[in-house]
């Protein structure tokens, strides 16, 4: 029997706690490598209920030597996944993948990509798409209950569930991208290269930084990231 299938409440203040410490510890692991840790995914959308697990999206200066991090990952307790090509929901090429157990229930996800990772902007895309549309939000949400209730052990028949209502989404989302402004800036670390020496993590917009902000990026496109 496969994991089960649990849609919850919304959290906002658990889970967006939850992404901050996970953060911190993945910024430990991935150290210069990472350019920007994001949360996305359902805990990631105020008020959209959500299995109770954490989706990170690390965004790194490359992939192609992702393999040291493997023993660091596995001592912060996950399992890793690889691109999980040949998984009956096959993964994405470029898109790394670990997850985390803790007293048998799942607890994270962490993709990891390669900065410019076609990944990356849909990912944000869908996520801001539906912080800034509550009706798309409270329709994904319905979903995701009925298919929780019907489909309660079979986790590949979830996703297979969900496929064509995200597909939808996205192919919105990413026309919405363009022209939108950004949302959700507090779920974004940006590494300070010009305090690279201090190895600076600036939280923006959540409680507890730690450190002097960056100077301001260039203006660039709404999901350049910080370099």
């Amino acid at each position: 029997m496969g994991r089960i299938i649990e849609v919850v409440p919304h959290d906002a203040t658990a889970w967006r706690a939850a992404f901050a410490r996970e953060a911190r510890a993945l910024k430990h692991v991935f150290g210069e490598a990472v350019i920007a840790i994001h949360h996305v995914g359902s805990t990631s959308i105020p008020g959209l209920p959500a299995k109770p697990i954490i989706d990170l999206l690390v965004v790194l200066r490359e992939t192609v030597t992702i393999g040291r991090f493997s023993s660091a990952m596995e001592a912060l307790g996950y399992r890793v996944r690889g691109e999980c090509l040949d998984a009956e929901v096959p993964g994405t090429p470029g898109r790394f993948y670990f997850s985390k157990d803790q007293d048998g229930r799942r607890t994270h996800h962490t993709h990891a990509c390669a900065v410019g990772h076609v990944e990356i902007a849909d990912k944000l895309a869908f996520r801001d798409y539906l912080r800034t549309h509550p009706s798309r939000a409270a329709e994904y949400g319905a979903l995701k209950h009925e298919l929780a209730r019907r489909f309660r052990h079979d986790n590949i028949a979830y996703m297979r569930g969900k496929d064509p209502f995200i597909r939808t989404v996205l192919k919105h989302a990413r026309q919405w991208s363009r022209g939108a402004p950004a949302a959700g800036a507090d779920a974004v670390y940006q590494i300070s290269l010009q305090e690279s020496a201090r190895q600076c993590l600036s939280p923006l917009a959540l409680s507890g930084a730690a450190c002097v902000p960056p100077p301001a990026p260039p203006k660039l496109n709404r999901y350049a990231l910080a370099i």
